[in-house]
């Protein structure tokens, strides 16, 4: 399967009418070198093109369909959500609901805020470290993206290094310099960054598992060590895990590795597909927020019925399913070893790397812990294996700077397929 005439037609329109063709820069596939691939259904585990053409898909919108696509109890909550009203702009009963919902079940999450995008849950949380702690700098990741705000668009992974321009021209210099930037499971950079900007620093964000320059896990005791850092220093923890949330564990990256953020940002899989956001954390923090305190935030499309309805049905479906972060701890598990059995056939230079139902496929001869590392990788290898994969029915993130996501609904048969299509395109790779 190589790329569709309808594919390409419809991206031809599109760029006559939207920036390079598409409305967020990693759906382009500029970087695989060929026109996106345009979507017309999406079921389960597989995605189907304008064309008729299925495939596996193992980007799962990025990472909110930790239950598949289009999971009947989502549909029809939705459905019925739709019958009630498609949009309120004033207080509901249900966002009460997912509010208490989130609050139970996230570490440290005393009170939360429900918004629309990621973006705004990043750049409100740090707002509010600001306004707590009377100071303008923060402390970010090497490769680590947290949305498009103007703060975090320096050193920033995901599509920003996919199109090799990891710092936005519009981002001033003024804005930037409140950013310091360290090295990912490197604790040294991190005390260096605290030391050059001595009583400066208001919040430190990383994502707890770095998902945007590929699935790297943190290492033993880091995160215990950027804990201990901020309180030391008096700086906000936020731990960004709107991809991670609710995701590698039922309480996210803060349950799975024991460790309680100030703040927290989630998104992704609490919306069950539909655009929906939030950020929370300690109380006397939280109470800052407007209009309980003097840091403003707002939206008009904040807690959207639709999307609050779509996210209490996803936790319906978790809750349902007690051993639910136990099999797909089982099917990725199963997924990483067969690849890495493949790889090691095929002598290629490669690594998968896998925390819970995240994983990544590096073209690197060792593991990568950090951006340094993950900017070394081997991008043509991964174009060719991409290309490969797609023409053999498996869709892959078209970047190497993502990660694929296992799903509830990939059960044996995707992985079986999936692993085989993997055998192919290394073969015929080595050629």
């Amino acid at each position: 399967m190589g790329v569709s005439h309808a594919s390409a037609a419809l991206a031809a329109r599109a760029a006559r009418v939207a920036p390079g063709g598409v409305h967020s820069p990693v759906r382009a596939f500029k970087a695989m070198g060929m026109p996106p691939l345009a979507i017309a259904e999406a079921h389960g585990a597989h995605v189907t093109d304008v064309d008729g053409r299925r495939f596996v898909d193992w980007i799962g919108a990025w990472g909110p369909a930790l239950l598949g696509h289009d999971h009947p109890v989502v549909a029809k909550a939705v459905v019925e959500a739709v019958s009630r009203g498609v949009v309120f702009g004033l207080a509901s009963t249900h966002e009460v609901e997912l509010s208490e919902r989130i609050t139970a079940r996230v570490p440290g999450c005393e009170m939360v805020r429900l918004v629309v995008t990621g973006t705004e849950a990043t750049m409100s949380a740090v707002r509010v470290a600001r306004a707590a702690t009377g100071r303008s700098g923060i402390i970010k990741f090497a490769g680590g993206y947290h949305g498009h705000a103007d703060m975090f668009l320096v050193s920033a992974g995901s599509g920003a290094a996919t199109l090799g321009v990891p710092d936005s021209p519009g981002v001033t210099a003024g804005t930037a310099a409140d950013t310091a930037v360290a090295r990912f499971n490197d604790l040294d950079s991190v005390d260096r960054c605290f030391d050059d900007h001595r009583g400066a620093i208001a919040a430190l964000i990383v994502e707890p598992v770095m998902g945007n320059m590929g699935c790297v896990p943190p290492a033993d005791g880091f995160l215990e060590g950027l804990r201990d850092r901020c309180t030391r220093h008096g700086a906000v923890l936020i731990f960004d895990e709107v991809m991670t949330g609710f995701r590698v564990a039922r309480g996210g990256a803060a349950a799975r590795y024991g460790v309680t953020p100030d703040l927290i940002t989630l998104g992704k899989v609490a919306g069950g597909g539909l655009p929906l956001a939030a950020f929370g954390g300690r109380r006397d923090l939280m109470e800052l927020v407007a209009p309980a305190g003097p840091v403003y935030q707002a939206g008009t499309y904040a807690a959207h019925p639709l999307a609050v309805a779509a996210g209490l049905a996803t936790f319906d479906v978790i809750d349902a399913t007690p051993d639910l972060y136990e099999d797909l701890e089982r099917t990725g598990d199963l997924l990483e070893s067969s690849l890495q059995a493949v790889i090691a056939a095929a002598g290629v230079g490669a690594v998968v790397q896998r925390v819970g139902s995240m994983w990544t496929m590096f073209f690197s001869a060792g593991p990568v812990r950090c951006w340094d590392d993950a900017a070394a990788v081997d991008r043509a290898a991964h174009v060719a294996f991409f290309t490969g994969m797609l023409a053999r029915g498996v869709l892959l993130p078209p970047s190497p700077f993502e990660s694929a996501f296992v799903s509830m609904a990939h059960d044996q048969v995707p992985i079986a397929y999936t692993v085989e299509a993997a055998r192919a395109t290394l073969r015929d790779l080595r050629r």
